[in-house]
Order: structure tokens, then C-alpha cells, then sequence
């Protein structure tokens, strides 16, 4: 007859058996799943954790076929100790470390999305490897511990009840906490006054509450000194203060990042004197070549009529900067200026709308049909004109 203690043995074992299984299936698709937008946002992991982590992992490895040396020694012929022991089982015991190394390769293939992402990835795989084994290294202990008490003869012989033992870790631990009398000393406690039956104990403060408010209070001499004696600590209004402009400073620092975000979909036209001479000055070093240095057109087309040959909205003629036109000398500039510097640009092609340079190009395209190109200021035109000149001498 099996006893219990023998199922509970093989029931661990067959756990053991099947959970690397079960663990090369769920990680890679949880890596998959993962994606990128979690590693983004966690901070970037040192590479001698990730060293320790891998460590850890192999050397509960050498634990684990060590034990399962041991148990098949132990435990005979047949049944599943034999199938934990044989080299079948040794290589279960290796399946974990060959899925980390199967998912190390995809991250590899992955690594210039960013190192945080590979790292973080990292991380979180070692960590469930190294709780995996060491579940697995614990179930090997204990079912030792039952083959142990088995060729020992420990289980065997009539069974005796226990002797009598005092109170649990637990009670103890309660019973300093609390300071409570036991039933049967009640009586000394017990006050002389009741009310509908209901009688009341004179019991002492639990120490736990005590000592709590003893903390509040030292808690309490120790914030005054730092606070209104030492000004170690700030404040709570002078803190409120420090807190919001720390937080202004990071809306600020976002707004500003926002500012760089342009593209066609939501770029502007610019007519302030500064983004125009910066146009001016972007145009006159890279786009003057083809268009002339007034945009009057040479080898590309006249910039300064109202013929377009891709649109002559703001979000078109930054596109066309941007991606360039295919079979044209016209090269995409995106790898070159910034979305800002673009803008610029573009603003500045179009404030060149009518201004009549000497020698224009023919017209090319198609006139342009759509909203009115709204006029810039004198102070603009005059930057952006002598920016020119000063470009052409």
C-alpha cells in the first residue's frame, strides 16, 4: 500500500517534471507580449545585477542535479525518482537556463530599440528564473527529506500522542503584544460595577499602543527642533512653495519638449522676426543653390510666385522640405534640420510670396488655389530681406 507521504512525493516530482515545460512556453510569450512601451518607462537596470542574477541561476542549477544525483542513489530503480535522477531529468532541470538563453537571442535581434529595454527585459527573466529554481531546489529538499525518513525508518513504529508543549512563537509574540490575562485570571481584573449583565475587565494598555504613542511624541520633539529651532527642515509652506516650482519647472521643461514636436500635421506659419531669419539663414546656406538666393528659382522652381508644384499651404511646403520629392533634385531634409528648423524654413519660403526678385524663373505647377498666405509684418520682411542680401554679397 502507497502511503500518503509517497503520493505527496510524486505528485512534487510530477510538478517538478512539468513546470519547466510550462515555463517554456509562458516566458517567451510574456516577452512577446511585453512590448515596448513598459521598458520605457523603467529605469535603466546596472549590468552587474543582471551578472549576479545569472550567477545565482547557476549555481541553484549545480544544486539541483546534485540533488537529484542523490535522490536517484536514494530512491532505486523505477518510479519517478528515477525519472527525476536519469539524464532525462538532469536536462529538465536545464530547460529553464535554455529558454532564458532562446529569449536572450530575440532581445539581442531587438537590442536598438534601447538598452533600458533590453536591460529591464533582462532583469525580470533572471528574476523568475532564479524564484523558479529556487521553488524547485525546495521541492527537492523536502521530497529528500521523505526518502531520508524513509531508509531511516523514522515513519515507522506505533503512533504516540505528543507531549505537551508550551505556547507557539506566534502565541508568545501575541502575548507580549497585548499583555492580555488568560480566562482563568479574569476574577483579579474584574471591576465592581455592571450594566445589563455586561461586566468590565481592567485590562492594561496593549504595549504595541503604548509604544506607538511614546513614538508619536519623540516624533513630535525631534520635527520641532529640525523644523522651528535648527531650520534643518523647511516648512510646510516654504516645502509648498519648493514643490510647486519644482513642478512649474517640469510643465515648462514639457511645454518646451512639446514645442519641438512638429510635423505636418500641426506646423505653423511662423511670422515673428526670429524664426523668419533663422529660415532666411537655413534657406541661404542649403536651399539657395536650387532656388536662388531671393528664391527667385534656377535649377528649382521660382519661390516667390503664386505657382506651386506640391501645394503652397504651410503643412505642404513642410512636408515637401521634410520628405523631399521622389525623381527630383528636391533630397529630403529631415535628417539634416530639425522639425523647428523646418518650420522656419517653410515660413520663410512663404514670406518670399510677391516680394518680385530680378530674374525670376518661369512659373511651374499650378496656382495656388487654397487659403491666402496671410501677410507678415514689415519688421519680418526687413530681417528676412537683409538676412538675404547679406547672403548673396
Amino acid at each position: 500500500m502507497i502511503s500518503p507521504k509517497t503520493m505527496r512525493s510524486d505528485r512534487l516530482n510530477l510538478l517538478r517534471a512539468l513546470t519547466p515545460l510550462a515555463v517554456a512556453f509562458v516566458i517567451p510569450t510574456m516577452a512577446q507580449d511585453g512590448g515596448k512601451t513598459v521598458a520605457e518607462t523603467q529605469p535603466d537596470l546596472q549590468p552587474t545585477i543582471i551578472y549576479v542574477l545569472l550567477g545565482m541561476a547557476a549555481l541553484q542549477v549545480v544544486f539541483i542535479l546534485s540533488l537529484s544525483g542523490i535522490m536517484r542513489t536514494m530512491g532505486g530503480a523505477g518510479g519517478w525518482i528515477k525519472k527525476l535522477g536519469d539524464r532525462g531529468g538532469r536536462a529538465s532541470a536545464l530547460i529553464p537556463l535554455l529558454v532564458f538563453a532562446s529569449y536572450e537571442a530575440r532581445a539581442q535581434a531587438y537590442q536598438g530599440d534601447g538598452d533600458t529595454l533590453y536591460t529591464y527585459h533582462y532583469f525580470w527573466i533572471l528574476v523568475a528564473l532564479n524564484v523558479f529554481l529556487f521553488v524547485l531546489l525546495v521541492a527537492q529538499i523536502n521530497v529528500l527529506r521523505g526518502l531520508t525518513r524513509a531508509l531511516t525508518g523514522a515513519d515507522a513504529g506505533p503512533v504516540v500522542d505528543p507531549a505537551p508543549s508550551g505556547p507557539t512563537w506566534e502565541q508568545r509574540i501575541m502575548a507580549r503584544l497585548t499583555r492580555q490575562k488568560p480566562m482563568e485570571q479574569e476574577q483579579d481584573i474584574l471591576m465592581h460595577h455592571e450594566y445589563d449583565g455586561i461586566r468590565e475587565l481592567d485590562n492594561v494598555l496593549p504595549p504595541w499602543w503604548v509604544w506607538l504613542f511614546y513614538g508619536t511624541i519623540a516624533w513630535g520633539v525631534v520635527y520641532l527642533v529640525n523644523v522651528h529651532i535648527i531650520n534643518i527642515w523647511p516648512k510646510q509652506n516654504e516645502e509648498y512653495t519648493l514643490s510647486m516650482t519644482k513642478a512649474q519647472a517640469e510643465v515648462d521643461a514639457f511645454l518646451a519638449a512639446q514645442k519641438s514636436q512638429v510635423d505636418e500635421r500641426n506646423v505653423t506659419l511662423l511670422t515673428e522676426p526670429g524664426p523668419l531669419a533663422q529660415g532666411a539663414a537655413i534657406f541661404s546656406q542649403n536651399c539657395a543653390t536650387c532656388h536662388g538666393q531671393l528664391g527667385e528659382g534656377t535649377a528649382g522652381p521660382n519661390l516667390t510666385d503664386a505657382y506651386w508644384l506640391h501645394g503652397g499651404s504651410v503643412q505642404q511646403v513642410f512636408t515637401t522640405i521634410k520628405y523631399g520629392v521622389s525623381g527630383k533634385a528636391m533630397k529630403s531634409w529631415k535628417t539634416d534640420l530639425k522639425p523647428l528648423e523646418m518650420q522656419a524654413v517653410a515660413s520663410y519660403v512663404l514670406s518670399l510670396q510677391g516680394t518680385d526678385p530680378p530674374n525670376p524663373k518661369a512659373p511651374e505647377g499650378e496656382p495656388w488655389k487654397g487659403d491666402p498666405v496671410p501677410s507678415t509684418t514689415a519688421d519680418s520682411i526687413a530681417v528676412a530681406d537683409t538676412t538675404a542680401a547679406v547672403a548673396a554679397q
